[in-house]
């Protein structure tokens, strides 16, 4: 079991049943009274997100995922095919369920995927993968004080904030745990 000091971001847990990630977490005492946990659990399942404060002697059970590699091979518009790199079964999952990593698949690539029960549940990108920009409007500085960005549509068909000397035909990096750039590649 889990105290809340084991509740950092990435942490899965199962909560009434279902497998959660935190994706936030804030410890706080505040005098006299005992230390809580402030945290965001996204549902691994439903992909819905909630708040949940937990107290100093709350027990969390950790969740049971297991983890297996798979090939990204396409997606219909409803669901997204898989194939299971040990054993060549294929299975789908609802892009529903996949929500914002859909837009970072490209046919044939690498993936993880997580079990719940035995149940494919979610997949889990590699933290740094390389795109094709294909479409990037001109840049023009203006007058800023800051770092400015343009948005560019990447190879998948998604959208991220590069600088603007970015241009159509650049191969980018992006961090897909917050869909940022990170460099331009050669």
């Amino acid at each position: 079991m889990f105290s809340i000091t084991d509740l950092k971001v990435g942490t899965k847990v199962i909560i009434e049943g279902d497998p959660y990630v935190v994706t936030f977490s804030q410890h706080s005492k505040q005098g006299r009274s005992g230390a809580v946990m402030r945290t965001k659990l996204k549902n691994l399942i439903s992909g819905s997100t909630i708040d949940k404060t937990f107290q100093g002697n709350d027990k969390i059970e950790p969740a049971e995922l297991s983890h297996k590699s798979a090939q990204f091979l396409y997606t219909d518009g409803e669901n997204a095919f898989f194939m299971d790199n040990g054993n060549y079964e294929q299975f789908e999952l609802p892009n529903s369920q996949l929500t914002d990593q859909i837009g970072y698949l490209v046919e044939n690539s690498p993936v993880e995927i997580l079990y719940f029960k035995d149940k494919p549940i979610s997949i889990e990108l590699p933290i740094k993968m390389t795109f094709e920009v294909t479409d990037a409007p001109p840049g023009v500085k203006g007058n800023s004080a800051g770092t400015v960005t343009k948005l560019v549509t990447i190879s998948t068909g998604g959208q991220v904030a590069v600088p603007l000397f970015i241009k159509p035909g650049d191969k980018i990096v992006i961090d897909t745990r917050t869909n940022s750039y990170i460099e331009r590649t050669n």
